[in-house]
């Protein structure tokens, strides 16, 4: 799909009405002193930044199928367990 100025304008708006609520509420993973710690926050913001694109470029397509270009093919995707003992 070629992206127009309306797909890109999309883009940035759906990126950055979900970054400003990420930052809003990690601002302090962001600014952490450990190295770790920021960049697992910035590759959420990154991740934030390709679901925008996807859902901005499948506007077209139905929920269904916008979930699975942003989850990936099953066999790809590893389903989140909690540890033995542990929290969610």
């Amino acid at each position: 799909m070629p992206k127009t100025d309306d797909t890109i304008e999309n883009r940035v708006y759906l990126f950055e009405s979900l970054a400003s609520s990420y930052v809003a509420a990690a601002s302090e993973l962001l600014g952490s002193e450990d190295e770790a710690v920021r960049e697992r926050a910035r590759r959420a913001l990154a991740e934030l930044a390709y679901v925008s694109c996807v859902v901005a470029d499948t506007q077209r397509l139905s929920p269904e199928q916008v979930r699975e270009r942003v989850l990936g093919p099953p066999e790809q995707r590893t389903e989140l367990k909690p540890k033995a003992g542990g929290r969610r």
